[in-house]
C-alpha cells in the first residue's frame, strides 16, 4: 500500500534523528562527512538519498542502508503516481 502524501525522507531524518539528539546541521554534516549545503538540501527535500548517503546515514543513525533507500523509493513512487494518468503505455498482456 502506498502512503498518502509521505514526507520527504530528509524531513524524517531531521525530525527523528537530528532534532532528538539536539544536533546542529553543521555538526551533523561534519559527522556524516558531507558539506552543510548537501545536508541542508537533503533535509529540505532538494536532494535525494543516494546509495552512498544511505551508507552514511546507516553508520551515523542506525538502520540498514537498504531501509534508507526504501524510504526514498517510496517517496519517489508516490510522486510518480501523482502523474500516473499522464503515463501512456501499450499493455502487452
Amino acid at each position: 500500500m502506498v502512503m498518502f502524501n509521505p514526507p520527504h525522507p530528509g524531513e524524517m531524518i531531521k525530525e527523528l534523528c537530528i532534532e532528538p539528539l539536539s544536533l546542529t546541521i553543521t555538526e551533523t554534516a561534519k559527522g556524516l562527512g558531507v558539506s552543510r549545503k548537501t545536508l541542508s538540501a537533503l533535509l529540505n527535500g532538494r536532494f535525494d538519498i543516494s546509495p552512498e548517503m544511505s551508507i552514511r546515514l546507516s553508520k551515523a543513525f542506525g538502520g540498514s542502508p537498504e531501509s534508507w533507500l526504501i524510504q526514498q523509493a517510496q517517496y519517489d513512487l508516490w510522486k510518480a503516481l501523482q502523474n500516473e494518468d499522464k503515463i501512456k503505455v501499450k499493455a502487452f498482456a
